[in-house]
């Protein structure tokens, strides 16, 4: 082993040798102090695309096609969100004297899942909003007066 050359070099050098060629000079010097070999001082033979880690596969993908994406379409505001009047929604809210506790409890819920701004588009949040202020006012009004046991 020639001094300054890893294991890996040495050993490929013998077999150039061995096989009646010249052992060429490296193309990469060693670094003094330096003792761990690295690959790219013997990748001789192996070609220029494969030695660009992580970019080799782009050459096999040829020129990038000119596709225009087509503007998102705008947005179309559920029927629900326009009705905004109190009656409206006490309408679907459906609350009755038979409601406890636990059965407005989930009509809040369920009227939050389906109406709640952060689940709509922006445009429309206003009106999302509008509808949960309303719904939570008329729940709450109704919890209010249900019996105290």
């Amino acid at each position: 082993m020639l001094f300054g050359q890893s294991i890996f070099q040495s050993v490929l050098e013998r077999l150039k040798k061995e096989d009646g060629g010249e052992a060429e000079e490296p193309a990469a010097r060693r670094v003094s102090g330096f003792t761990t070999g690295l690959a790219f001082d013997v990748m001789e033979g192996v070609s220029a695309a494969s030695q660009r880690v992580g970019e080799a596969y782009f050459d096999n993908l040829g020129p990038e096609p000119a596709i225009e994406a087509p503007p998102p379409p705008e947005p179309v505001m559920p029927a629900h969100l326009a009705r905004i009047a109190p009656e409206e929604i006490a309408a679907e809210l459906a609350i009755s004297s038979a409601d406890t506790q636990q059965t407005l409890n989930e009509k809040r819920r369920a009227f939050a899942k389906v109406n709640h701004p952060d689940g709509v588009a922006q445009p429309f949040r206003n009106n999302a909003n509008r509808r949960m202020t309303i719904a939570n006012l008329l729940i709450d009004e109704a919890m209010r007066r249900l019996p105290r046991a």
